[in-house]
């Protein structure tokens, strides 16, 4: 019975991302530099965009869902504002390229959505998955001069721009 129990407790764990071995990048660490799909389905090199300036990479698990939605508009609303701190920003989830094009069209986002429909950019940038499932856990990261600066292992949903804004004034 022992046994049992234990294998039980294996298969909760893993399913709801108890003892996994993710661990996001912190700061002072090398950004990654993968390339994916954008959201018209081009190679989108994240080191040409790091290139740009300052840039926000930040990670919802599902296009057009409430809080990613929210998370999304707030950075929207607060575009004027970020794109004068010349900050970059792009959106990362583990949707199609298609997926993500229907969410920026939709609710008029600014700024680049990558599908990691293979979790590659996930795993490069150390994101977990929740709950068992093909999702990525909403985190973000500041990335300059080709180190992430900061970091946010929950990042608010409808604050995000007000955390983001927070976070570059400290950097000043």
């Amino acid at each position: 019975m022992h046994g049992k129990t234990t294998l039980v407790a294996i298969i909760t764990m893993s399913l709801f991302g108890f003892g996994s071995k993710v661990k996001a990048l912190e700061a002072g660490a090398s950004a990654p530099v993968p390339v994916a799909l954008d959201q018209d389905g081009k190679a989108f090199a994240f080191a040409d965009v790091y290139a740009k300036g300052i840039t926000l990479v930040f990670f919802y698990p599902k296009a057009d869902t409430p809080g990613c939605t929210a998370q999304a508009c707030s950075l929207r609303d607060s575009f004027e504002s970020l794109k004068a701190e010349n900050l970059q920003i792009v959106g990362v989830s583990r949707d199609t390229p298609a997926a993500q094009k229907k969410f920026q069209q939709k609710y008029n986002l600014p700024f680049s959505l990558v599908a990691d429909a293979d979790g590659k950019v996930a795993e490069a940038f150390g994101v977990g998955g929740v709950m068992g499932l093909p999702v990525s856990k909403r985190q973000s990261f500041l990335i300059k001069d080709g180190r992430v600066v900061w970091m946010s292992p929950s990042a608010k949903t409808g604050e995000h721009a007000a955390e983001v804004q927070a976070a570059l004034d400290s950097l000043k």
